[in-house]
């Protein structure tokens, strides 16, 4: 019954208030058909941990409070129906991913949050699940991330400094990534079980490709994982194609659009702001409020992005430092950030605003980059204009101005 319950009601959380008596009736009639099941998975299980009879689904419309501040809910499941051509990077705005399938690996339909979904398969019927999922911003922080998934084998939180030393250093398409090896038990099960979790920033998504199952199989597959890992390939959107020969990628999470026709750009979501005169503003990512485009008349290019995020979004640290490292910059120390960081006067909230140069990491060409991350009770506002050196220096006091005459 219960777990019937959470099935029919996964999508539809406190949506029913009247009496549930007669409901309870048809349910509990229509609990047996095999047609459909859709499911909530506690704490970002993944399908091979969710598979165990006795774990029962966290009730549709409870909190989940392991996920980190900032952190979207992760609560879909991946559809177990195989799926012989798969479409990994279906939105918009997003680079395209594409990969290498390691042998005996099976794709399947990769779900809400996933863009790719693998089931692997070990002797006596164990199995392990991959998933890759993207998130916009730092989508908590690393270390929150990590021991959520360790609370998920039963085992207890670490600390940062603890979580430094075990991390491994990988590298995913071409870039370079934080690998974390955790055994534990399954906690409905009893059985052990392992997660092999990868965690990588580019541009403005976090990057979250794990491997989750019994702990024999993942221990066999972890070279593969790795080479999977290293066969990933971030090619540009589609609506990148025609930019001219030797322009650096722009990424619809980064840098914005290339210079071509761009759909009308719609203002639901947006506050009440007033452009410069010439800003292009073109269609935003998925990720974005809003982006914009700013050339010179050499052709140099730098672009202003607007992203938010509900409540502290990560923290002001952690994104700060996260931007360094588009520059691959090193992150700066509790003491750095406060000498570098310039507080600004801004509507509806309290603004930090940082300014410094270093090589795009996606380019290798010299970038600058003024962020401006303001912070409000119940969100977080980023701002970013990053691009040509020269662009930016000509474009800062402009885009300050912007963001301080921002009505939320």
């Amino acid at each position: 019954m219960r777990e019937c319950l959470n099935q029919r009601f996964v999508d539809r959380p406190r949506q029913w208030s009247w009496p549930l008596a007669p409901l309870l009736v048809l349910l509990v009639a229509g609990c047996h058909r095999d047609d459909v099941k859709v499911y909530r998975i506690a704490k970002d299980q993944d399908q091979s941990s969710s598979q165990q009879p006795s774990a029962p689904a966290l009730p549709t419309d409870s909190p989940n409070p392991a996920l980190p501040p900032g952190h979207p809910d992760i609560s879909s499941a991946p559809s177990s129906m195989p799926a012989n051509s798969v479409p990994a990077m279906p939105r918009a705005g997003l680079p395209q991913l594409t990969w290498q399938t390691p042998a005996g690996w099976t794709e399947v339909a990769p779900g809400e949050m996933r863009v790719a979904s693998f089931k692997v398969p070990g002797a006596g019927g164990k199995q392990a699940d991959v998933s890759v999922v993207p998130l916009p911003g730092m989508a908590g922080t690393d270390e929150a991330n990590v021991n959520r998934w360790r609370g998920q084998i039963g085992l207890p939180a670490m600390s940062p400094e603890e979580l430094k030393k075990s991390a491994e250093d990988v590298t995913a398409g071409g870039q370079p990534a934080q690998l974390y090896d955790i055994a534990g038990q399954n906690p409905g099960s009893g059985e052990a079980e392992r997660i092999i979790g990868v965690i990588q920033h580019r541009d403005e998504a976090s990057w979250f490709f794990k491997m989750t199952g019994d702990a024999g199989v993942v221990e066999q597959q972890k070279a593969a994982f790795v080479a999977f890992l290293k066969s990933l390939n971030f090619a540009a959107a589609p609506e990148q194609a025609g930019l001219p020969p030797g322009h650096p990628a722009i990424s619809g999470t980064e840098m914005g659009t290339p210079p071509v026709a761009a759909p009308p750009v719609s203002s639901a979501g947006k506050p009440n702001w007033q452009v410069p005169a010439n800003w292009r503003e073109v269609a935003a990512g998925q990720f974005l409020i809003a982006k914009f485009m700013l050339t010179s008349e050499g052709g140099a290019a730098a672009a202003v992005n607007v992203s938010s995020s509900p409540g502290a979004g990560g923290g002001v640290a952690a994104n700060i430092n996260r931007w360094r490292g588009q520059l691959g910059l090193t992150p700066w120390s509790e003491t750095e950030l406060t000498q570098s960081i310039t507080a600004l006067d801004v509507k509806g909230g309290k603004a930090s605003l940082v300014d410094f140069s270093g090589t795009d990491a996606r380019t290798g060409q010299p970038t600058r980059l003024v962020g401006v991350i303001v912070t409000q009770p119940d969100q977080t506002w980023f701002y970013k204009l990053m691009g040509d050196t020269k662009v930016v220096e000509s474009q800062k006091a402009a885009f300050t101005q912007f963001v301080q005459g921002v009505k939320y």
